[in-house]
């Protein structure tokens, strides 16, 4: 049972990423800030890398400026994969994530 469970919750983080609008996105950030553990931090890692839409980028970007150190962190991760460091430039400049975690490797 715990197998099944196990399958329809990657499904689920799958989907969510997969549609990228912003109801989705705010319940992966949900989950991260609920649940703290590495199976869930994995997964919304992987399904946020999932979102390559308009909305869900600019949801995402609320999130690197407006969210909690741990979504933004997220936020700053999904930016920082696609190269696109002006808004980590940005987030830096404003105190919201520091430049080790904003550039690092």
């Amino acid at each position: 049972m715990r197998t099944i469970n196990t399958i329809s919750r990657y499904a689920t983080f799958v989907a969510l990423g997969n549609s990228g609008k912003i109801e989705d996105v705010d319940r992966l950030m949900d989950a991260l800030a609920m649940n703290d553990d590495l199976a869930t931090t994995k997964l919304v890692d992987y399904a946020l890398g999932l979102i390559d839409t308009r909305e869900g980028r600019a949801r995402l970007s609320y999130y690197l400026f407006n969210g909690s150190q741990q979504q933004r962190n997220y936020a700053a991760l999904y930016f920082k994969r696609r190269g696109m460091v002006d808004l980590l430039d940005e987030a830096v400049a404003l105190g919201m994530i520091d430049g080790k975690q904003a550039y690092a490797k």
